[in-house]
């Protein structure tokens, strides 16, 4: 069965982890929610409760420790990184997250990242590619990178196995293009459809 770890920590903002989360459900992906603690010391505890950016209360799935004992530290074919300011500073700095990261592109498995997720990219030394993010973290993405570097304002980026997208409101082109690069165009559509998405909204 298909498999993605997604990361949430304190000010994660909850529609994109949410609506990743539940879009991977539907296309029958088995979804672990991955508490980062705050610490860099700590590697947390089960059933975490998790304090959105905008307050929505979320319990997690597992902590960063028990990855290992759940089999599923490098087993999963999907990796996830939510933004919100906060909770994208605490993921992005884990060092546990940037190894699992990096691990997963030289394996050739999808790595997602969204609005100021996009920062775990710098922070896991990939290689410069092309990429997005929100707007408020361009700056910070471009500081000390060479010319060679292709930030793009596109809604969605995929450069090669890593997956970028900007924000709450392309969340959902974001984890239907996961969907697609997972299983394929007709199973995008067969999972886009019963959502009824406006005419020209995705």
């Amino acid at each position: 069965m298909v498999s993605a770890l997604i990361f949430i920590a304190d000010g994660t903002e909850e529609m994109e982890f949410t609506i990743a989360y539940d879009t991977l459900v539907r296309a029958g992906v088995k979804c672990t929610s991955v508490f980062v603690p705050a610490s860099p010391t700590s590697i947390g505890s089960a059933q975490a409760t998790v304090t959105c950016s905008r307050g929505v209360k979320i319990v997690a799935d597992a902590a960063l420790s028990e990855l290992g004992s759940l089999g599923s530290i490098h087993a999963a074919d999907l990796l996830v990184v939510p933004g919100g300011a906060k909770g994208a500073e605490t993921i992005s700095q884990n060092a546990i997250v940037q190894g699992l990261v990096t691990k997963h592109i030289e394996a050739g498995k999808l790595v997602g990242m969204i609005c100021a997720g996009s920062l775990a990219a710098k922070t896991s030394g990939l290689p410069r590619q092309s990429l997005t993010s929100h707007p408020s973290v361009k700056s910070e993405l471009e500081k000390g990178l060479s010319s060679e570097y292709d930030y793009r304002d596109d809604a969605v980026v995929v450069s090669g196995h890593l997956v970028t997208s900007r924000g709450p409101g392309t969340a959902f082109p974001f984890a239907l293009k996961l969907v697609e690069l997972l299983f394929g165009p007709e199973k995008k559509a067969e999972v886009q459809g019963p959502m009824v998405f406006p005419a020209g909204a995705i």
